[in-house]
């Protein structure tokens, strides 16, 4: 397991630039913006408040290429929660455990876009 989580860690991570927001796949409700994705979780400020290791289904949307608005919806796992100051938020990691065929592929060309930033 510790090397499935050096994997994870070592994935190279993209600034999300602006705002784009989370939804809890199940209920619809808003539940934060992302801070950074990479192909194996993203990092979510959230404004709901969630559970720490559970599953959630997950929905956002990211431009192609061509800046087309492309849907998103993933399984994942919570890994962990660290709360902000002010309270009412907090940073939150997410590990994917599932996205449809073909999803990968168009989340890699975000993440590898020209003019990107990584952290």
């Amino acid at each position: 397991m510790n090397a499935r989580i050096e994997d994870v860690r070592r994935s190279r991570r993209r600034r999300v630039e602006g705002r784009i927001e989370v939804f809890d796949g199940m209920t619809e409700a808003p539940i934060g913006q992302l801070g950074n994705l990479s192909e194996s979780g993203l990092l979510l400020l959230a404004s709901a408040p969630l559970q720490d290791d559970c599953l959630y289904q997950l929905r956002f949307v990211l431009p192609d290429l061509f800046g087309r608005p492309v849907t998103f919806e993933v399984g994942a796992h919570l890994l962990w929660v660290n709360p902000t100051n002010p309270p009412g938020q907090a940073w939150m990691g997410f590990r994917f455990l599932s996205m449809e065929d073909g999803l990968v592929d168009r989340l890699r060309e975000w993440i590898d876009a020209p003019g990107a930033t990584y952290v």
